[in-house]
């Protein structure tokens, strides 16, 4: 099991992006929730701040690790859920494909806009009727004179829709294997393609300042070299990602908790009642102190999966051995599952320490609550975490 400490660098890092939630985040997060607005105006800061680049290759203007990634993305979920999954999706689903599987030319295309915040990418995965079974993708593309035609429909896909979206990756079926299953290609689809439509957005219960769409493409033509990666391995190349994606949303989800505990705390020492505090109640202090054990546990299994992953591909490419990635994907997973549910369990416990003001949206605490449930099935159900864990352990589960 690989240890961690957070490095002073890691340390001055997390004061330099909690100041700028701080400034450029928290003040902003009510209003740009009741009005579903998507803060375009922040991406260009958070692009000239360096945050898009975090895990990015060093000559496309990338710096940083994956650690100083979950960093961010936890601190801007302490200010703003929205915007915490805004920097993840952009870079663990936007950037992160491209920057492992592209060719040199798809880089160069992409890469540079992207890292610099002048652009987003998404990364168009679940389907209608394919989501937790991913590989029940009814989306095809077929290979005809060099180009791909596309045609099929995808669902629930973060930043696929603003004025900067410059490129969506959809995964699709492309033949048929020797056994009978399909063969599933990631194939990037430029904004503006014809055929390729961006649904309205969803009404969603949180996340209201996140971009979120259906997709659909028919007859959606690209060229052949717009395939990502080798064919046939878009499905490997999306579990890749979504390891790494769970260690980041288990980083979102920690951002959730902290948030919390931090509030309620406040909230606690300074709201009398029967003449006092009402944090001297054992009934409200033992809530309160489990929310501190769900930070510090949380916190070790989120930093703890970063350094694994940190160690196992320095360069950003998976070259970890056989064990070294099973540990890494269970330690994923772990994370997500204890992160997520403690967050969902958080914003339930702060709410009703506020009592009746946690259910007004003037409060930090309302927002949370109706941010956090989503944690728990982005990027792999509980279900499905619970599923991999018990594949680690040896057990034969379907």
């Amino acid at each position: 099991m690989t240890s961690f400490e957070l490095s002073d660098d890691h340390r001055d890092f997390r004061a330099a992006v909690a100041d700028f939630a701080a400034a450029e985040v928290a003040p902003y997060a009510e209003k740009w929730d009741a009005e579903h607005h998507f803060p375009l105006e922040l991406i260009a800061k958070m692009g000239q701040f360096g945050l898009f680049g975090l895990h990015a290759p060093e000559e496309y203007g990338g710096a940083g690790d994956f650690t100083s990634l979950c960093i961010a993305i936890e601190e801007l979920g302490r200010a703003d859920q929205s915007v915490g999954i805004t920097l993840e999706a952009a870079v663990g689903l936007g950037i992160n494909p491209i920057a492992t599987y592209g060719t040199a030319e798809q880089k160069d295309r992409f890469l540079p806009d992207l890292v610099a915040g002048k652009a987003l990418a998404g990364f168009g995965l679940t389907e209608p009727e394919a989501g937790s079974d991913a590989g029940a993708t009814r989306t095809r593309a077929e290979l005809a004179d060099g180009q791909w035609t596309i045609n099929g429909a995808k669902q629930f896909i973060t930043n696929s829709g603003t004025d900067i979206t410059s490129v969506v990756t959809v995964t699709a079926r492309t033949g048929t294997r020797e056994d009978g299953s399909a063969e599933i290609s990631a194939i990037m689809v430029p904004n503006g393609t014809p055929g390729f439509t961006v649904e309205p957005a969803y009404r969603k219960l949180g996340w209201h300042a996140s971009d979120t769409h259906p997709l659909s493409f028919s007859n959606v033509t690209v060229p052949e070299d717009h395939l990502l990666g080798k064919r046939g391995k878009g499905y490997g190349q999306f579990l890749s990602t979504l390891d790494d994606g769970r260690v980041a949303i288990a980083a979102l989800a920690l951002g959730c908790i902290r948030a919390c505990r931090d509030l309620a705390v406040a909230y606690a020492k300074d709201r009398t009642s029967f003449g006092g505090p009402i944090g001297r109640k054992q009934g409200v202090a033992f809530q309160l102190a489990d929310l501190d054990v769900a930070v510090r546990t949380a916190e070790l299994l989120v930093y703890s999966a970063a350094a694994l992953k940190d160690a196992g591909a320095a360069d950003g490419a998976p070259r970890q051995g056989d064990a070294q990635r099973a540990e890494f994907k269970r330690a994923a997973a772990i994370a997500k599952l204890y992160a997520t549910e403690q967050a969902v369990t958080a914003t339930r416990i702060a709410t009703q320490v506020f009592g009746g003001y946690g259910f007004i949206e003037e409060f930090p605490i309302a927002r949370f609550y109706r941010d956090a449930k989503i944690l728990e099935i982005g990027e792999g159900t509980s279900e499905i975490q619970r599923m991999l864990i018990a594949r680690g352990l040896g057990l034969p589960v379907e």
